[in-house]
């Protein structure tokens, strides 16, 4: 991948090297321990919970910094950029309207969401509705690499924002709303997998968003393939077995690394952001499972 012709976004804020303020967790995280720790780190939903629950009388207060000369910024800019002119372009042809740009926000140890409560470090990238913003602590690209086994490549990194922004691109177009009124349909033991339906539709976004910036950034097989291998390290079974040494099924929120890896190629490959593409991942007919 090659960022170098690529136009920096306006919209990205790095608040590292401030520091975090307290310990306690604001009840906002609540959402946030269930849905994203949970998720990337294979905790059964359950204890997040009860972890969540026990914290959430508390409140959490960052001091921003005023950023890290390593990079990221730019990085994280460009990155942005590309899907701004990207889903800016798919908008007015899927005529979906206009396409409101997300902002983005860099931190260290610990972030306030602006509207999704405060969240520490170890839930990972995240996006919150509420601000309409990506929220990203750099060092996570780090464990990624180190831990689950994903890749350091700049484009396998480029994927995990574009998945973020996959889920703005979602909040726009009313599907994580959707997904709310899938899981008040769901029976009482599916409702812990609806998710994985928005998680795999924001995969296939970000296939979509590297299928159109695909010429401009040079984006080659190599890219392709550190990206599979990323979208696979996060994959539900994955992160649960090197956590606990088996998986559970009924617990994945994410997908597994197959569909992980499958749904990103599939975006990749055609391009397709065109409302019967996205409908896919929201047929009342198909488990989330089966996806």
């Amino acid at each position: 991948m090659d960022l170098s012709g690529q136009r920096e976004s306006g919209n990205v804020e790095d608040a590292r090297g401030g520091g975090k303020k307290g310990m306690a967790i604001g009840g906002g995280i609540v959402a946030l321990l269930v849905t994203l720790v949970a998720g990337y780190f294979g905790i059964d939903p359950r204890i997040a919970q009860q972890l969540a629950g026990g914290l959430q009388k508390g409140g959490g207060k960052v001091q921003d910094g005023k950023g890290i000369d390593d990079g990221y910024k730019t990085f994280s800019a460009k990155v942005l950029g590309s899907t701004e002119d990207v889903w800016e372009k798919q908008f007015r042809e899927q005529g979906y309207g206009v396409y409101k740009k997300p902002g983005m926000k860099l931190f260290s140890e610990g972030v306030d969401s602006e509207g999704c409560g405060f969240a520490p470090s170890a839930v990972g990238p995240f996006y919150c509705p509420a601000s309409e913003k990506v929220f990203l602590d750099p060092t996570f690209f780090v464990e990624l690499e180190q831990k689950l086994g994903g890749s350091k490549a700049e484009f396998s990194q480029a994927y995990v924002i574009a998945h973020e922004v996959g889920h703005h691109v979602q909040h726009r177009l009313g599907y994580s709303q959707r997904l709310k009124e899938f899981e008040a349909r769901a029976r009482p033991n599916e409702r812990e997998n609806q998710g994985i339906r928005l998680e795999l539709q924001a995969d296939y976004l970000a296939g979509v968003w590297a299928h159109h910036a695909a010429d401009k950034l040079q984006i080659s097989e190599v890219d392709v393939r550190e990206a599979i291998k990323t979208a696979k390290s996060i994959g539900d079974n994955r992160i649960q077995e090197k956590s606990r040494g088996w998986s559970s099924p009924e617990k994945f929120n994410h997908g597994t690394d197959e569909q992980r890896s499958r749904t990103f190629l599939r975006g990749f490959k055609t391009g397709d952001a065109s409302k019967r593409a996205l409908e896919y991942f929201f047929n009342p007919d198909t488990p989330p499972l089966k996806l």
